[in-house]
């Protein structure tokens, strides 16, 4: 049977993975989005379900304030007698009591996770950097490692990767520091996502660097001692895709920007790779953000080889031991027209629990109107998910019968607080005003605007549509059009940041206290490509 990349499609970026028992488990970024950490199981790396997510209670931690494209940043996964770990790092707001790296256990990972310990040496100084993993060696000790500037870089933007060993009793860094990487190539940044690997007598450290981008890449250093030195592959870097040609000039590779791996072995002794790429179309823009993909990896004379034969993610993985035959999982990737159910864990607010402003209603939500805009670093009357086609088809059913006179709600095509697009509906004194505006930092444009009397619109069935045909974005009001975006307005490479886009509804009163809510009573997402 046979994996199709992307493996989870869509804004799943710096997947990390690992196994327990015949299951394999898998986490990725979400920054500011919530609940955070999506966690997705599978017994033959073929067929993926969500099973819940690693941050989902605000006793854990929230991002009020945090901007987009901060909060959670590469997770890592690890199963170790009987326990679940997951280490990561709450980027943005370095004042806050809730700032830095974190780790987070649970016995069953569809259940509650703990809160976190926040991770600090022995004198209460906080571990600092990005990126932290966690290892536990066969002597039985552990170890944190993580990315951070490096202390004294010989090019800009040079980092290190430090180890230290942890004390899982008292939950705190001991014994002495090491430095055990800045990088395989001289002058390459961002040497990032550290994971260590214990191979036949060796350590292994894999990492990216080259930043998340078209120059990203996968490099292994190997050592006889946890704490090094480390010898570089002398293939490195080990898996890229930058030496393919660059989209932006002309014809150029499907998948750019591979990197940030981790690999996990399988029960019959095989080993696989999950890293994150993205796949650019309209040119160098990749509106689907950064996604996961998986590759086979065999080892050869001490080494681990990925995508051996080819060089490169494939579009397919064979996967021997997947069974034709099994029961198939409600995989992540397949989002067919019809009703997204509020059960569905594909729903996203930011910053904060949807449960603050809304709540299940039959096959769609009740959303009580708030003050906050889209614009603002808050939890607004937001739910969306993310897109995941290239082309799509998504009707949204608003009843807005019980919005007062200046209260707003739409659709919208969301990258962050400070780009986005959206057609929306505000209720007026005798009728209403329709309008689609594209959100950006030096202002709004406005691309339509149109008075509708009263009776022009039932208020209590109107259907936002948005018709997606790659780089072409369509608002329409009840199948009329009311506007055309062009996309790569709204992309990471335009924008900047780490998110890829989020489709959804939102609800606001512009600053006013207010009882209105409105009903999304059918949401559509009809995939084409």
């Amino acid at each position: 049977m046979r994996a199709t990349n992307p493996l989870l499609p869509g804004c799943y970026p710096d997947p990390s993975i690992c196994r327990a028992g015949d299951w394999y488990y898998l986490v990725t970024s979400t920054f500011e989005m919530w609940p955070g950490l999506p966690i997705f199981r599978s017994r033959d790396l073929v067929r993926w379900e969500q099973i819940g997510h690693v941050i989902d209670r605000p006793d854990q931690m929230t991002f009020a304030g945090v901007q987009s494209s901060h909060g959670l940043f590469a997770p890592t996964i690890r199963h170790h007698n009987g326990i679940f770990y997951v280490v990561c790092t709450r980027v943005g707001q370095p004042d806050a009591p809730q700032h830095g790296n974190f780790l987070v256990t649970a016995e069953d990972p569809a259940a509650d996770w703990s809160e976190p310990v926040w991770l600090a040496d022995e004198a209460g100084t906080p571990v600092d950097g990005i990126d932290p993993s966690i290892f536990f060696d066969s002597e039985g000790r552990v170890w944190l490692h993580g990315t951070r500037p490096a202390r004294s870089p010989e090019w800009d933007s040079q980092t290190e990767v430090w180890l230290r060993e942890y004390d899982s009793s008292r939950g705190v860094v001991v014994g002495e520091e090491h430095i055990i990487w800045t990088g395989a190539v001289r002058g390459a940044v961002w040497a990032e996502g550290p994971h260590l690997f214990e191979h036949e007598g060796r350590f292994y450290l894999l990492a990216a660097e080259g930043g998340t981008e078209i120059h990203h890449a996968v490099c292994i250093a190997r050592s006889s001692s946890v704490t090094g030195p480390y010898q570089g592959n002398r293939a490195n870097p080990v898996l890229t895709h930058r030496h393919l040609g660059h989209p932006g000039h002309g014809a150029g590779p499907e998948v750019v920007g591979v990197g940030h791996a981790d690999l996990v072995q399988g029960p019959e002794g095989s080993w696989w790779a999950v890293l994150l790429g993205m796949r650019p179309y309209g040119g160098y823009h990749y509106n689907l953000g950064r996604e996961t993909f998986l590759v086979p990896v065999h080892w050869q004379d001490g080494w681990p080889v990925f995508a051996t034969g080819e060089g490169q993610v494939p579009a397919e993985v064979d996967i021997p031991f997947a069974n034709d035959d099994a029961a198939p999982l409600t995989s992540p990737q397949h989002i067919t027209a019809g009703p997204v159910l509020a059960g569905d864990m594909r729903w996203n607010s930011l910053r904060g629990p949807w449960e603050e402003f809304a709540e299940p209603q039959g096959a769609g939500w009740r959303l009580r109107v708030q003050p906050a805009t889209l614009a603002e670093r808050t939890t607004p009357s937001f739910l969306g998910v993310r897109q995941q086609h290239k082309s799509l088809d998504q009707v949204a059913e608003l009843d807005l019968s019980e919005l007062a006179p200046g209260e707003e709600a739409g659709v919208v095509v969301r990258q962050s607080e400070e780009h986005h697009a959206y057609l929306s509906l505000e209720r007026t004194t005798d009728g209403w005003l329709t309008r689609t505006v594209l959100h950006q930092p030096e202002g709004d444009t406005v691309l339509s605007d149109r008075s509708l009397p009263a009776a022009a619109l039932d208020p209590s069935a109107a259907g936002l549509g948005l018709h997606i045909r790659e780089q072409e974005y369509t608002f329409t009001l009840d199948d009329e059009l009311c506007a055309v975006v062009d996309g790569r307005q709204l992309d990471t490479v335009t924008t900047g940041g780490f998110l890829g886009l989020w489709l959804g509804v939102f609800a606001t009163s512009h600053g006013r206290h207010t009882s209105s809510s409105l009903s999304l009573r059918r949401f559509d997402y009809a995939p084409l490509t």
